[in-house]
């Protein structure tokens, strides 16, 4: 299926459904598609009675309708991505979101936070090198300063695939992205992200949970971005403590760590409950 963002792009989306009215929309991390997240869509719905929806930010996955070398969309035009499929969802019912990574940005840089009850996220956190390990910092500061720019130069888009990294990205997601990444703060170091106020009108609860071993967004770099939003808590863990070999960036969402799903639904049972007891 698609949804129809208002600007005419249509994101391709999927819904697990449920007997129930309530929902919750997963906003997923850059060059991650969707499907990557069928497997925690199924177990939510299964197990928690909502509605699920997926989808691919624009350029991307079910989402990629054209060659994108004609394509210039950057990090802002994902977030009103995420805000789309959160007004389809909030149309319908209460809603929760579950980022991961870019999701967790992407929450508070539209309004359409105003329209959940909250967000729960997995390894978002500031992207700058600086917090990282210091052999995964020199790989990801040869990444943006060696490998891309003459990958982008060849292509007029992020190959990402060609460094098997995922999939391929706009040229603009990768030109925020680079920039973002080369400072402490990450956007919000940023004078031209005028999207930065929105942060502190979020009264929604975000509850951000990363891995000791997540050297993409280990919980200091997660401190340093989910402190922007107001009522925020940070819920580090380690894989020991769930009983899984490694968490890394990526499999919080897979079913090795369904111990970190049990939580998350948990916290998604207790924010729709909070409706129902004060509707």
């Amino acid at each position: 299926m698609h949804i129809l963002h208002p600007d005419g792009t249509r994101l391709g989306a999927t819904i697990m459904r449920a007997h129930s009215d309530n929902w919750v929309v997963i906003g997923g991390a850059t060059a991650v598609p969707h499907a990557y997240y069928k497997r925690l869509a199924q177990w939510l719905a299964e197990h928690h009675n909502v509605n699920v929806l997926t989808f691919d930010y624009r350029g991307i996955g079910a989402s990629k309708d054209k060659s994108l070398r004609r394509m210039d969309a950057g990090f802002r035009d994902w977030a009103s991505d995420l805000e789309c499929a959160i007004e389809h969802a909030a149309d319908r019912g209460p809603t929760v979101v579950i980022g991961h990574s870019f999701g967790g940005h992407a929450f508070g840089m539209t309004e359409a936070h105003k329209r959940t009850l909250g967000l729960y996220t997995f390894a978002t956190g500031v992207g700058y090198h600086g917090y990282m390990p210091k052999g995964e910092a020199a790989r990801v500061w040869f990444l943006w300063n060696v490998v891309a720019p003459p990958l982008v130069a060849w292509k007029g888009y992020l190959p990402f695939s060609k460094v098997g990294m995922g999939e391929d990205l706009p040229l603009g997601v990768y030109s925020d992205w680079k920039k973002w990444c080369s400072t402490p703060n990450y956007f919000f170091d940023d004078s031209e992200a005028e999207f930065r106020s929105n942060f502190s009108n979020v009264t929604a609860p975000v509850v951000s949970v990363n891995s000791t071993d997540d050297a993409w967004a280990p919980p200091r770099s997660a401190r340093a971005f989910i402190s922007h939003y107001p009522n925020h808590e940070v819920i580090s863990v380690s894989p020991r403590e769930i009983g899984a070999k490694k968490i890394g960036h990526m499999a919080y969402v897979r079913p090795s760590c369904k111990p970190l799903w049990v939580n998350a639904g948990r916290w998604i049972d207790a924010r729709i409950a909070s409706v129902s007891e004060t509707g």
